[in-house]
């Protein structure tokens, strides 16, 4: 069977979607012995991002542009098939949401969360309107349908009246890099890089409203001026829709000498910055899967979640759980995993024993499966 992945995410965003295009098309590429794989891509991928050599998989470059190959296919919906660009292709991929028009390729399309319809207050308003519009076309279109969660999956036929039997839940996985020791040097390294001199709290994901950072520095605020409380919180990741109020908070909570923001970490780095950090703290509003709680349970890093959207189901026992809107709770957890070293070890052995959960190996067999039987059913 001839399988094309839409890889232009994996081009275009460093992490989120990005990330998880990137690991899917590496965890495929040696399983696909008996199968032809093409990665297709828009945009010209830098060398990090170039697949490894590795069974039948080739990348396809069209320097078309993805805003423009967007607009083409997703706004103006002009309806010149895939196979013009991508070649030759029984089955069609789309990672991001969306789909292409296609003539005789089935079409698979993963979903990620439902953000935009449950909170869409904390989503961009063009972003909404865009996924609005599309997740719904490319639903109709699908042959069939990834979820990466089981809340998605949920949210899908709720929401959406999606059918249950299109419909399979896939969780991706976790990183290789963030499976190993990053080793004493380069802990050392990256913590003198960003000048992090204290123990500190971590939080990993773009600055926008949905992550409820602002609750976060609050609670953060209020739990640095207990016995034992933390005192340093690290932000990594890009600024993103109506971040001031998030860049602000640190002075309206007289916080701000003890709150970093690194912008966008590298992998390696973002690696170190897990296995140094006391905590990850992820009080999202709402996560259709949640790639740093993983991430950070694979790292050897105790965990604080919020209860919003699929983070329970993927936590399991190990991570402390609390409300979105719960502050007094979630100044408690930080206070109890920044003084409580039993608790830590405790969450620490769960997170691994959790970790293991998510390999990309696995996500890649169960992919291939619903190719092969979403192909089979035509």
């Amino acid at each position: 069977m001839r399988i094309t992945l839409d890889y232009t995410s994996a081009i275009t965003e460093p992490a989120g979607i990005g990330r998880y295009t990137r690991g899917l098309a590496w965890a495929l590429a040696p399983l696909v012995l008996e199968d032809c794989l093409t990665l297709f891509t828009s945009e010209a991928p830098p060398e990090q991002y170039l697949l490894p050599s590795a069974g039948q998989a080739r990348l396809v470059v069209r320097r078309i542009g993805h805003r423009s190959l967007t607009r083409v296919w997703h706004k103006l919906h002009m309806p010149i098939p895939a196979e013009l660009l991508m070649g030759p292709t029984d089955l069609i991929h789309g990672p991001d949401f969306v789909l292409p028009p296609a003539v005789l390729a089935r079409r698979v399309v993963t979903i990620h969360d439902l953000a935009y319809l449950r909170y869409p207050e904390f989503a961009q308003p063009g972003i909404s309107a865009f996924l609005s519009r599309e997740v719904p076309r490319a639903l109709r279109a699908a042959d069939h349908i990834i979820a990466v969660s089981e809340t998605t999956a949920s949210d899908l036929v709720q929401r959406l009246a999606v059918s249950p039997d299109r419909i399979s839940v896939i969780y991706p996985g976790v990183d290789s890099i963030f499976t190993h020791s990053a080793g004493d040097q380069s802990l050392q390294e990256t913590r003198h890089h960003f000048q992090l001199n204290e123990p500190f709290i971590l939080a990993v994901g773009t600055l926008e409203p949905r992550k409820n950072y602002e609750t976060l520095i609050r609670a953060f605020a209020e739990a640095s001026r207990q016995p034992g409380g933390p005192r340093l919180l690290v932000f990594a990741g890009r600024r993103g829709w109506h971040c001031d109020g998030i860049l602000n908070a640190g002075d309206r909570f007289q916080a701000a000498d003890r709150i970093r923001f690194l912008g966008y970490v590298p992998d390696e780095a973002l690696a170190a910055l897990y296995q140094s950090a006391t905590a990850l703290a992820m009080p999202s509003h709402y996560e259709g899967f949640g790639v740093p709680l993983i991430e950070a349970m694979a790292s050897g890093t105790p965990v604080i979640a919020s209860t919003g959207g699929s983070l329970p189901e993927i936590a399991g026992d190990a991570a402390l759980l609390v409300a979105p809107e719960d502050i007094d709770g979630l100044k408690d957890a930080l206070v109890r995993v920044t003084s409580d070293a039993s608790l830590r070890d405790r969450l620490i052995a769960s997170g691994l024993a959790r970790s293991q959960t998510f390999t990309w190996e696995a996500a890649a067999r169960a992919h291939l499966r619903v190719y092969h039987e979403t192909y089979q059913r035509r």
